[in-house]
């Protein structure tokens, strides 16, 4: 019988964990290539033959999607199987009605057909678009996770950026672990600030490899989710963000609003920067939508590490977090909050001075027009990241960044960081959502000694 030939739509992460929790060891199938989007550098590699498995000696070809339709062609494929995330439900039929004009089926896959179980209790924390908080809300459970006296493992969404062979099972213990194994901007910034709070991180190419590692030294497991993706392990709680600054998003973005619906609890975050009509309307959708939720509430407070006088009638250049300004659609970030709260006289453009990589990227994402993205997935990136910087007319730099991007490039002018932590906004909290169910689950009330009831 002849095998269906597929060829996966991804943007190296959801990818590669769909063909190997699916199609890998399925005699039905034969993966024919994966295509690639959104992420900088990461076409025309090859998935290795380490990690594909016997029946795929020579590898998988990785080739960029705007070669999709020759490739359907040129390699027979019979379906094309969707793979990322932060797609808007609009731009997914168009790729959908792509693929069936050139021949072949569309294909989403459940959701639940790829997350691995878990041994020990899994709290999942996702949300309907980038950029919504989410590493906040993250941290936050994990510090009240850890307050109980809970061992505590993060896993993080795949950002296999580097060599996929080494990288398919990565732990994170310390900082120095990032320097040593040379992660990106874009990975550090999803893993410093777990690290920092005594959390371990996995993270790399294989989950299955990487569940049955970080099973070994958890009581609790934290799905730290990317992007709007859906979790890769099954969660027995989950958490979804929701932004009041983008609202109706949570309906108009795919796989987020799989998250919206299948959520137990919804987290209304950023709240006191938004609009109250933003958040009375994500409110609304929430209660039409998914009834049954739990709804909390809470604000990104935003805090500047040094004197705010320091902002007050600059010229000041934003250096926003990369993902949340590109393909999350953002315009702006925390740092260009800080700058308007704290008086900055002109945000200033850095597009007429954007290097090599970073030219580009504005052209690409024009929505980042008066910021700066913090691009990172290379070293060439990095360089030009830097160039950009020191080209940018301006009084200050504020680096609104999860990491402080002054230990990792030079930056001339004068800087200061713009940090913000998820804080409580009335009842229910995340610590009581989370307290109760460690108290379904058999685990000890946040509070109380020990990690076992």
């Amino acid at each position: 019988m002849s095998r269906t030939r597929i060829i996966i739509m991804g943007a190296a992460g959801r990818d590669f964990h769909d063909f190997l929790v699916v199609f890998r060891d399925d005699p039905a199938f034969e993966v024919v290539a994966f295509t690639a989007t959104q992420i900088p550098g990461i076409d025309r590699r090859v998935f290795p033959a380490a990690l594909a498995g016997p029946g795929y000696p020579d590898g998988i070809p990785i080739v960029p999607e705007a070669e999709l339709p020759s490739l359907i062609e040129d390699r027979g494929a019979d379906q094309v199987v969707f793979a990322y995330s932060d797609v808007s439900h609009v731009e997914l039929m168009h790729k959908a009605s792509l693929v069936q004009a050139s021949g072949a089926d569309f294909v989403l896959l459940d959701p639940e057909r790829t997350m691995l179980p878990s041994r020990v209790p899994v709290i999942s924390v996702c949300a309907v678009r980038t950029g919504v908080g989410k590493s906040g809300i993250s941290k936050r459970v994990a510090r009240a996770l850890l307050d109980g006296g809970l061992r505590t493992v993060s896993i993080r969404h795949p950002m296999p950026y580097r060599d996929l062979t080494r990288m398919a099972v990565e732990r994170y213990e310390a900082i120095e672990d990032l320097d040593r194994l040379g992660v990106t901007i874009e990975e550090r910034e999803e893993y410093e600030h777990m690290v920092s709070d005594g959390v371990v991180v996995f993270a790399g190419v294989d989950y299955a490899a990487i569940l049955r590692e970080a099973e070994k030294e958890a009581d609790v497991i934290i799905w730290d989710g990317g992007n709007n993706d859906t979790p890769f392990v099954r969660p027995d709680l989950e958490i979804v963000a929701l932004d009041p600054h983008r609202p109706g998003h949570e309906r108009l973005y795919h796989p987020g609003e799989t998250n919206f619906l299948r959520a137990d609890v919804l987290v209304v975050n950023k709240v006191s920067t938004a609009s109250l009509e933003g958040v009375a309307e994500v409110l609304g959708s929430a209660a039409r939508f998914n009834p049954d939720a739990t709804v909390v509430m809470t604000d990104s407070a935003i805090r500047l590490d040094g004197d705010p006088s320091l902002v007050n009638g600059k010229r000041v250049l934003a250096i926003e977090d990369g993902p949340t300004v590109t393909h999350g659609g953002m315009e702006y970030g925390a740092g260009t909050l800080a700058a308007r709260e704290l008086g900055a006289a002109e945000i200033v453009d850095p597009r007429p001075h954007a290097a090599g990589s970073l030219a580009e990227t504005f052209a690409q994402y024009p929505n980042a027009a008066h910021v700066l993205p913090a691009m990172g997935y290379s070293a060439e990136q990095l360089r030009d990241l830097e160039a950009t910087i020191a080209a940018t007319p301006c009084d200050l730099v504020l680096i609104a960044t999860p990491i402080d991007l002054a230990r990792l490039i030079r930056i001339p002018q004068p800087h200061a960081r713009v940090t913000y932590e998820v804080t409580d906004r009335g009842a229910p909290t995340l610590d009581d959502v989370v307290s109760a169910f460690l108290e379904e689950r058999g685990l000890r009330r946040i509070g109380d000694a020990g990690a076992r009831a």
